[in-house]
């Protein structure tokens, strides 16, 4: 995909370069608004996020989450080369281009006009050239059956109301015997208020409570959402789309790293998990 959309989301920037919320709200939030507000945010956040993470993110590596594990160390994907990958909610897609100077044969797709431009420009910085391509998880523009894996670090998931209809599209897609491993916050985050101090390590709000986190602007307009689900509904989520389960990873926090990530530290990760990545396969 050569020429992208400005992002044109219209939305008023705070000092640190992000969205700035209006109003903040736990209250429910359905596909389609999700799908609306999410983009706007994310094509307004790009700059400041890429600015703020972009060097760790790197401009063609894999990692896989706030506490640094990477895909070169930990392998979940399998042996990529000549592999047909799908790479899910890609942001600037140093993702899928680690995994086409591995040799796959990568797709990446993101609902944020933003992040894909970004995307673009380090495809000319970097010479690694993989198609970008702007869509919704929930209706993925792939064939049945056409990619070998799939895989979204940190990607669109988080952001989905209807995830199990996401996940029933990834198995779609996916050929007999394909892999999808997915990296998303850790449903323990939930309860515990966004901080990466660990005094603050004190129960919020209920673990169960699933109704959505809303950001809104100064007319109630809802600029974020994002979602939650305890570890049990992502393993029916999983298993409900004919996918089977092989592993639930939970990392630790990388050795000697220093970086923060909004809630994510070292300090609170020795005490605590941030991240769930799940590891599926569909039945042959």
């Amino acid at each position: 995909m050569s020429a992208l959309p400005p992002s044109g989301s219209g939305l008023p920037l705070g000092s640190d370069g992000y969205p700035a919320a209006g109003g903040v709200a736990r209250r429910p939030a359905g596909d389609a608004e999700s799908m609306r507000a999410n983009r706007r945010w994310w094509d307004a956040a790009a700059p400041a996020y890429l600015a703020e993470h972009g060097d760790d993110l790197g401009d063609a590596d894999f990692l896989w989450c706030p506490e640094g594990l990477r895909e070169a160390d930990a392998g979940l994907l399998g042996d990529v080369r000549g592999r047909r990958v799908l790479e899910l909610g890609c942001g600037s897609a140093p993702c899928a281009r680690w995994l086409r100077r591995e040799g796959a044969d990568v797709v990446a797709l993101d609902l944020s006009a933003g992040m894909l431009a970004r995307g673009a420009e380090l495809n000319r910085a970097t010479g690694i050239d993989v198609p970008l391509v702007q869509a919704d998880v929930g209706a993925l523009p792939i064939g049945d059956g056409a990619v070998d894996i799939a895989c979204s670090a940190f990607g669109g998931l988080p952001f989905v109301a209807d995830v199990e209809g996401a996940l029933r599209e990834v198995a779609r897609v996916l050929r007999p015997g394909g892999r999808f491993v997915a990296s998303v916050n850790h449903p323990m985050r939930w309860p515990f208020p966004d901080s990466p101090d660990p005094e603050d390590l004190q129960i919020a709000s209920s673990y169960f409570d699933r109704t959505p986190y809303v950001e809104t602007d100064d007319e109630g307009g809802t600029v974020y959402v994002e979602h939650h689900r305890t570890v049990g509904d992502w393993v029916r989520a999983v298993v409900g789309a004919g996918l089977v389960l092989e592993d639930l990873v939970e990392p630790e926090w990388t050795p000697g790293r220093t970086e923060n990530w909004g809630q994510w530290s070292p300090a609170r990760g020795a005490l605590v998990p941030g991240t769930l990545i799940l590891v599926c396969a569909k039945r042959d």
